[in-house]
This record gives C-alpha cells, structure tokens and sequence, in this order.
C-alpha cells in the first residue's frame, strides 16, 4: 500500500518592522530651513524697498501734476507730464536699488518694458472701478456713490495693480541672474555625495 506523502501549505512570511525603520523619513536639514529664511528675508527687503520707491513716485506725480496746473498747463498734458517724470523715477530706484542685483539688459528695452506694465497695473485698477461702478452699481446702486468709488478704485484697484506691477516687474523686467558656475557646482557636489564610493578606490 502506498502512501501518498501530504503536502503542506507555506505561509509566506511578512516583513517584520524592526526597531528603526521607522526613522528613514527624510527631515528637513537646518541647511533648508535656513535658506528658506533667507529667502523670506530677501522678498520682504524687496516689497519694502519697492513701496518705498511706489510711494516716493506717487508723491512725485502728485506734486507734479498739481504744480502744473497751478502754472495754466493743460489738465492731460500736465497728468501724462507728471506721469511719465514718476514712472521714469520708479524705473530708477528699481533698477538701481530694488532690484539692483538681479540681472540687468538694455536699459531702454527694460524702460519700455517698465512703461507698458505700468500701463497694464494701472488699467487693473480702472477695470476695478469700471465693474464696481458700472456692472455692479446697475444692480446695487449704492456701489455708485463716491465712497464705493474710492474703495473700489483707490483701495482695491490699486492693491491689485500693486501686485501686478510687483510680480511682472520681478519676472520680466528684472529677472533673477542665472549664475551658470554656481549651478555646475552645486551638481558636481550633489554628485560627489550621491555617488557611493568604490572600496578598491578607498584601498587603492
């Protein structure tokens, strides 16, 4: 009689968590949180240096424009006079302090580009206006009223024309500097980290 040998199921086994693997979740390196830091730091000297610069120009335009007529000049010519002499000092103290470090082309391409927009943040504001004023006011006319007006054109039009002019003016005017080395060099050293080392280089 023959006995048939009985076969016997595996149980496949499962990893067993040891002590420590739970510590492999990479943290954040003091080396991030300080550069974080100093990025922060960076971005509130630029805001603070380019209101700084933002409320010097406003000022300008309005002494200007102001003096103008004062003098009998007409009301346009005087606004456009008084406008071009602000946006042009605007253009100066961000490009020779604001942004002083950061990389720096044709001057006049950069002034026409500074120019149109200026232009464009100041048409923002108008648009604010123009809804707050003619869309909204047809059905609540009390956004008509001069208060609505001043809020809608000189508060929230010029905070967002503000941050128009701050973000377009960073990126496109006066973009970062790209340093070619210094990217090279910080590949060759991620490299040199990264790369494990040979033991018959170590023995050589």
């Amino acid at each position: 009689m023959l006995v048939r040998p009985v076969k016997t199921r595996q149980r496949k086994r499962r990893p067993v968590t040891t002590t420590g693997t739970l510590g492999t979740v990479p943290e954040s390196s003091p080396q991030q949180h300080s550069g974080l830091r100093a990025k922060l730091r960076a971005l509130v000297r630029e805001v603070g240096k380019f209101g700084t610069v933002g409320s010097i120009s406003f000022t300008i335009d309005l002494v200007i424009f102001n003096v103008l007529l004062q003098a009998g000049v007409e009301t346009l010519f005087a606004k456009t006079l008084s406008t071009v002499i602000a946006t042009t000092f605007a253009f100066a103290g961000n490009r020779f302090w604001t942004w002083k470090d950061r990389a720096h082309s044709h001057m006049a391409r950069q002034y026409t580009m500074f120019f149109v927009l200026n232009a464009i943040g100041l048409g923002i504001g108008l648009a604010c206006l123009a809804i707050s004023h003619y869309a909204l006011g047809a059905i609540w006319p009390a956004l008509q009223s001069k208060l609505a007006d001043n809020i809608s054109g000189s508060l929230v039009g010029n905070a967002f024309g503000t941050l128009f002019r701050f973000w377009s003016y960073r990126r496109f005017v006066f973009p970062a500097a790209v340093d070619d080395d210094g990217d090279g060099q910080h590949e060759q050293t991620a490299a040199s980290v990264t790369s494990p080392s040979s033991p018959v280089r170590d023995s050589a």
